[in-house]
Parts: C-alpha cells; structure tokens; sequence
C-alpha cells in the first residue's frame, strides 16, 4: 500500500457494556460482575476501527438513533478518526446496544443486543460517489437492501467486496455472488444446513473467491482456488471473544489490500483475532500496527 486506501464500511455501529463473571450464573440469582468496560462496537464499525488503526483511511455507513447512545457511538468514531458521514441519526429512535457477559472460566461469551430501533440504512442513503473512490468494500449485511446495493456498484467498479456473514439473514447469499471474500461464522454455516466444508463449497459454486467459516477455539477453514486450507487457533490466554470475528475480518480485507498470498493472510487474520481475546471489549486488544510490521515483515 504505497498510499492509504480508503475502505468503505457498511453495518452496525454499537455501544457495548461489557462485564466479567466467574462462571454463567442459572436463572433467578445475583451474580456479580467485574472489569466493567464500556465501548463502541458493531462488526463494521470494530473491523474499521481495526484497519484505521493499522494505517486505512475509513468511511462507515450505518444507522444511529438521537439518544445518548448513539452520541456516544458517534463519539467513538471520532475519537478513532474514521469518516462518519455516512451514519444517519434517526430522530426519536434508539441506537444499537449491548450488553455482554464474559466468563473467567472459559473462553466464552453471552451477548444481549438490540439493534437500531430506526428505519435500516437504505440504498438510496449510501454514498456511491464516495464507494467509487474506495479500495474496498467491508459490510456485516445488516442493512441488507444496502449492502446489496453497495456491492453491486463495487463490484462493476472491480472494488473488492470482503463480507462478515455472521448471521444468515434474508439477501446474504444474493451478497455473496457480488463478494469476493465471504467469511461466515460457524453458525451462519450450520443454518445453512451443512458442515463447513459444505458451507465453504455452496460458497464458491456462488462465485467466491476467497470463501470460509469461523470455528472459534478450533481456527477456521476456507476453500480458496480450489484447495480447502486449515488453520488451528493461535494458543493465547483468552479473557473476552468479543471482537475476534470483526477482528479477523478486518484483517482479511488489510491482507487483500496488501496484496499477501493466501497463507500470510489466514495466518495475520487468526493471530489478529487471537491478540483481540487477551482484553475486554473488542477493541482493546487490537494489535498495533508495529505489531504487525514486527510479526508480519
């Protein structure tokens, strides 16, 4: 990357609550919780989050509502220097919001979440004269109708389009014949009905260049030309999964703008992931960018 490229990012942008406990508690009891951590969340806006701090310029698209909520989401974008504009604040509505339960125990996490109460992003709000002179796409496929129509005009401009598929919602198979890298998580891949290998094959047969699954503790896997590749969990001591994927994905699409070959990009993608669990909240433990250059020269 001889000069920062631009990404454009569509998706959720949240405030995040997050707290430790030693262990999920049954129903009906107290169970105090610690190391309370509030900060901005979201898969896109986390995965921008990521890439500014590795040296992209970003531009986020989304939905925000006119509460305390949303000023402090906006706030967090700020601080981050990523490019905002393209958030719309819906008057008289609520903003993203998590609230998320980390257990010391194990390498596990609970998330209780209420998406934007406001109208989603439509594709008529999404800037294509600013997509235009990006370098890539990244969305989450929230704000489907957009997301579609996002990629659509990046994909005949030959912007690549790197999707986190967390969720199999309503149009994301439509985004994923206009993706180029699509990562799903383990359970996008067992609503779709098959194993990961299978997810990985329905995946390519639709267009995708570069087409996985998230395993959590156990790597992940993806079909790229033709050969399925394997990669194993990077082994750290683990505090808080929030993050990893949106972790991860971030840095697929920092691999596909540095132009690394296969191995060096899965290889970035679970260390990054992996460093993001040593902290609470997902965005504390996202490596530096001198990390990278240390470990990834």
């Amino acid at each position: 990357m001889k000069k920062k490229p631009l990404v454009f990012g569509i998706g959720q942008c949240s405030l995040d609550y997050l707290g430790l406990i030693d262990e999920y508690p049954a129903p009906d009891i107290k169970c105090e919780c610690s190391n309370l951590v509030v900060q901005g969340g979201g898969p896109a806006a986390t995965a921008l989050v990521a890439l500014k701090r590795w040296g992209c310029d970003c531009c986020l698209a989304g939905v925000v509502g006119d509460d305390d909520f949303g000023g402090r989401i906006l706030s967090s974008l700020d601080e981050e220097g990523i490019d905002r504009n393209g958030v719309l604040v819906r008057k008289g509505r609520s903003s993203q919001f998590a609230f998320i339960v980390s257990e010391r125990s194990r390498p596990r996490r609970t998330i209780f979440w209420r998406r934007p109460t406001g109208n989603p992003l439509q594709s008529g709000e999404v800037n294509l004269e600013r997509l235009a002179s990006s370098s890539a796409l990244h969305t989450d496929g929230l704000f489907i109708e957009a997301s579609l129509t996002a990629a659509e005009s990046a994909k005949r401009a030959g912007i690549p389009v790197i999707v986190d598929a967390g969720t199999l919602r309503n149009g994301m198979l439509e985004l994923a014949v206009l993706s180029d890298c699509f990562v799903t998580s383990e359970d996008f891949s067992k609503a779709l009905g098959g194993t990961p290998e299978e997810t990985c094959r329905i995946l390519a047969d639709l267009g995708v260049r570069l087409a996985g699954v998230t395993l959590g503790s156990n790597g992940s896997i993806v079909l790229y030309e033709g050969r399925f590749i394997r990669k194993a969990a990077f082994t750290v001591e683990v505090v808080d999964t929030t993050g990893c994927g949106d972790v991860f994905h971030a840095a697929l699409t920092y691999s596909i703008l540095k132009g690394w070959d296969i191995e060096k990009t899965l290889d970035f993608a679970g260390w990054a992931a992996a460093m993001t669990a040593t902290r609470l909240g997902g965005r504390s433990g996202i490596p530096t960018a001198l990390d990278i250059e240390a470990r990834f020269p």
